[in-house]
Parts: C-alpha cells; structure tokens; sequence
C-alpha cells in the first residue's frame, strides 16, 4: 500500500504513534484529521501494516546489537587471554625456584647406599655392692658421723636414744675373746662403734672394714666366739661387761658388722628378754641399710661423671 509521495513524517523513527496528539477533542482517537487535511486530502493509512512495518525494523535493530555485543565480548575475552599468557611467562622464571620436581627430575638409581649410623646403647649402671667390695673402688669419705648420724634412731615404732660412738684402727683393741684373733688374723683395718638406748636395753654396734668382701665374710663365719666390747658413755653407763649377753655377727660388701645388747640394769640376757633381741636387731638393721646406701650413693656419683 502506499502513502501518496513517500512514508508518512513518523515512519522514519519507527517508535512514533500514528496518533494526532497535542489536539483539544482529538486524543484518544486513531485515524482523525488534523486541521487544513479534509476528506479529499488523500486515502486513510494502512495502520495495521505501518505497524508491522516499524516492528520489523526495530528487529532487525536488536539483531545488530545483539550481534555486536557478541563479537566485543570475543575481542575481549581474547585480550584477557593473552594478558595471561605473557602474565605466565613472565612468573616462569620467578616460580622455577619454588617448583616441585617432576617424575622425570627424580634420579631412577635409589640403590644407592645411604648413611648408617651404629645403634648406641647407654651403659648399665654400676652395680651400688662393687664399690664397697673392696678397698680399691670404695673411696667415700666414712666416719662414726657419717655412719651413724643424728642424735637418735627411729626403726619403726621404737626410737632410740645415740649414745657415745668411737673409732680406731686397732680392732682387736675392742673386742674380747676370739674375735680379737679374728679381726687381726682377716686384716681389720678399722673398727668404728656406736651405742644406742631405750629404756633397760642398751646395745653397741661394730663396723669393721677389710680391704675385700671375701675377707670380711671370712671373720663373720668365724666370730662364733667372742664378742665385741660395749661402748660406754654420753649417758650411757657400762654395760655387758661380767654378764651374759646377746651378740650378733654379719656382713656385707668388704664390711662386717657386730653387735652386743644387754639389760643396763646388769643383769644377764635370756631367750625370754624379746626386747633385748629386738634393740640388737633394730641396730644391726640400720647398719646394713647404711652400708648399701653408701654404696649406691658412689655408684650414683659415678654415673654422672662424663664418659
């Protein structure tokens, strides 16, 4: 259809409404004349037609951009791309460092000896009994102090009062009876004592050293008679001198060690006086226990001494 000499003046923007607008009476209305067009003014448009006619070529418009936006989204993405790769190439250097090798890097030879180092076992400790077996490893500073420190003696329940203590190098010198041969004939070289209290019963320990552990235990087997002196004094008056009493005989590492316990009161010991026979006990136990820890003690000051 046409339109007399060329498209009507909205038909070249495509978005215009073939409506008559800005007139009083007139809005609303489709198809009205304007002032000066009457009748004979030419045929009435084909509405229906300019109206697809416009859709169309807004269509076509839509293609264009749609279009173009696609081919600046490629463009771009492409850009970016090669920004990565130089961005890539120019971190190779710098990454190289850091990198973990490949499979290909790795050597393929792994039968190749790598160093070994012997297995070191820390020696035992020494036994506490070697360093009071003999005279050459038993070096600790001893005395009746030392020995048979403090002022009294708790064993258990019972406590007992210390009396006087004493040492001499003459061993035989306080002894009686056999026992005087039997430290002298064995090599005593020293022989200290103590005595001990609690209430009637008083008793008076011996030590004695020898220069080894098999001489020592030589003169306990053959103390079977005679005994050891009784310590007096620092309260303690004398005791077990013309009377019967219990004694004991013992030994340990290059030591032996005596006992004599008795009533202060001066009468003679039985099998019946239990009392007596525990005070003896009591002591001659004390004595033992001081032996071995003087032993663990050298051994414990060896250990820590560098190799």
């Amino acid at each position: 259809m046409t339109f007399g000499q060329g498209e009507p003046p909205w038909g070249s923007g495509g978005s215009h409404t073939p409506w008559n607008q800005g007139q009083p009476g007139n809005q609303g209305r489709p198809g009205h004349q304007g002032p000066g067009q009457g009748p004979d003014s030419g045929p009435t448009p084909d509405w229906a037609a300019l109206a697809e006619a416009s859709a169309a070529r807004t269509r076509r418009k839509r293609l264009l951009m749609i279009g173009g936006s696609a081919l600046a989204t490629v463009a771009i993405g492409a850009a970016v791309a090669v920004v990565i790769v130089n961005a890539d190439n120019g971190d190779k250097d710098n990454s190289s460092a850091t990198a973990l090798p490949t499979a290909s890097d790795l050597p393929s030879d792994t039968t190749q000896p790598v160093p070994s180092f012997a297995a070191t076992t820390p020696p035992p400790p020494p036994d506490p009994k070697e360093f009071i077996s003999s005279a050459a490893k038993d070096k600790a500073p001893i005395s009746p102090e030392s020995l048979f420190p403090g002022s009294q003696l708790t064993m258990g329940t019972a406590v007992y009062k210390k009396g006087a203590t004493g040492s001499t190098t003459n061993c035989a010198s306080v002894a009686r009876g056999d026992l005087r041969q039997v430290l002298s004939g064995n090599g005593c070289t020293r022989m200290m004592r103590a005595t001990y209290v609690k209430g009637k019963n008083a008793v008076t320990i011996g030590v004695a050293l020898f220069d080894t552990e098999a001489k020592a235990r030589k003169a306990k087997e053959q103390a079977d008679k005679g005994n050891l002196l009784s310590l007096s004094g620092a309260g303690v008056s004398g005791f077990c001198n013309t009377v019967v009493c219990r004694t004991t005989a013992n030994s340990y590492g290059r030591y032996a060690y005596f006992t004599v316990a008795g009533w202060t009161s001066g009468k003679n010991v039985t099998t019946k006086d239990s009392t007596v026979y525990r005070t003896g006990d009591d002591v001659a136990e004390f004595a033992f226990q001081q032996i071995i820890r003087r032993g663990e003690a050298q051994a414990s000051a060896a250990a820590e001494q560098p190799l």
